[in-house]
């Protein structure tokens, strides 16, 4: 990690659980907002106006939050206007990697090798684990948010004028019911299978995975009155924050991270919604099951072999 703008430890290898044995997710740093006249956001400093070709946002295709900022990218139909890097599909001991490799985009910025020296240029003396997804603003040269929360309410329409403005995830009558399913589905799901994965003590460890299942049966029932997605007629940001644990969890979470008390196919309606959202035109050109794989397994933390599984390969053919 970094300490003092200094590479000093192996990445992987930080601890991140509490006494209990409990995982702990490392808090954002940057938190400033593009918005569409530059004026501030929720928090931050102003400054960042939203300007097509100005911003660059580095990914991993492993990784959930960061998919979900790609994925927005996509359906707001903004790749003409924010740039794009993708790294390699590992975790070295120097965190992130950027280079030539199938589905991976090097940086064209600075020939960075490894995301922590993009944190440095922003802040010399940053102390921390450095994490995707990062939204960089060219023209100042600084990380403007590495908040994925945060990010995708940017993408959703501060940049309207340059994408797609119909598009919107987070309409006004339904804020409030996806604020709170929001709230369930990070907690129990989306940060749940790393609280499951990486806990160190068993009870820990229990406590996640039952909240895991837990969540994943409530919204089986939901999808009970034949809605095809969590709040009705209309995909909400509900469902692609849901989605990006989802299409990951047979491939993943239940073989490396223990989440192994069913599978999602075990779940006919929610399998069956995760491909609806799958079909939705350009979000399978988001999700790379060879990067997912790859990438998790080789966490020495909870896969000291690395030796990558073969099955199962993909969800959906």
């Amino acid at each position: 990690m970094l300490v003092e703008g200094r590479w000093e430890d192996d990445w992987q290898m930080q601890k991140r659980t509490d006494a209990s044995g409990r995982f702990v997710r490392q808090e954002s740093v940057f938190r400033n907002w593009v918005t569409p006249d530059g004026s501030p956001g929720p928090t931050g400093q102003g400054g960042f106006a939203a300007e097509p070709g100005r911003y660059h946002l580095y990914v991993a295709l492993v990784c959930p939050w960061a998919c979900r900022v790609l994925l927005y990218r996509k359906l707001k139909k903004l790749e003409d206007v924010i740039s794009l890097s993708v790294s390699m599909p590992e975790l070295t001991d120097q965190g992130w990697p950027f280079g030539e490799h199938a589905g991976s985009i090097p940086d064209p910025l600075y020939g960075i090798r490894y995301l922590h020296e993009l944190y440095t240029r922003a802040d010399p003396k940053f102390t921390g684990r450095p994490t995707v997804p990062v939204l960089w603003d060219k023209r100042r040269e600084t990380i403007v948010n590495n908040e994925s929360a945060d990010l995708i309410r940017m993408l959703n329409s501060a940049f309207d004028a340059h994408g797609d403005a119909s598009v919107d995830f987070y309409p006004r009558d339904l804020r409030t019911e996806i604020d709170a399913l929001n709230e369930r589905i990070y907690g129990a799901l989306n940060n749940g299978v790393y609280r499951a994965g990486f806990a160190t003590q068993q009870a820990a460890y229990d406590e996640a995975v039952t909240e895991v299942f837990d969540c994943l049966d409530e919204l089986e029932a939901r999808l009970g009155d034949g809605r095809p997605f969590l709040l009705g007629e209309r995909i909400v940001e509900s469902d692609w924050r849901a989605f990006m644990t989802l299409i990951r969890f047979d491939v993943a979470y239940h073989g490396l991270f223990k989440c192994d008390l069913r599978r999602l196919v075990d779940y006919p309606r929610l399998a069956a919604y995760t491909k609806r959202l799958y079909d939705v035109p350009g979000v399978a050109e988001t999700v790379d099951f060879d990067h997912i794989k790859r990438t998790y397994y080789s966490i020495r933390k909870v896969n000291p072999t690395r030796i990558v599984p073969l099955g199962p390969a993909r969800i959906f053919a």
